[in-house]
């Protein structure tokens, strides 16, 4: 039985991990956790915040997810329009307002509001 989701991996390109930081941390609000000693190795970030982790992983061929993404359930969407003046604004998602951005590697993001 599955009893929650405990992470979404994204890829990201080898050195952008300044990039993620400024936007998962100084954007988004998440923390920036750790990783086990073997997988720092391999580079990438990974962040959490309440009940929230994604995790950032280096790949060589990296192509950035436009159409797959994860979806952040927030308590205050107007914070964040005005911290990310290019979100594209949707209202197809009837009881929620959501827009949605690209982190600083091109991967989408969904923040959504229950209205």
């Amino acid at each position: 039985m599955i009893r929650a989701l405990h992470h979404v991996q994204l890829a990201a390109p080898k050195g952008s991990e300044p990039l993620l930081r400024d936007f998962y941390v100084g954007v988004l609000g998440l923390r920036e956790v750790s990783k086990p000693p073997k997988l720092a190795e391999r580079g990438g970030a990974w962040f959490r915040g309440d009940g929230v982790e994604i995790h950032l992983g280096i790949e060589d061929d990296f192509r950035p997810a436009r159409k797959a993404h994860p979806a952040f359930l927030v308590d205050d969407l107007d914070a964040y329009v005005a911290k990310l003046p290019d979100a594209v604004p949707d209202d197809l998602f009837p009881g929620y307002r959501r827009i949605y951005v690209s982190d600083p590697v091109g991967n989408r993001i969904e923040l959504l509001q229950l209205v």
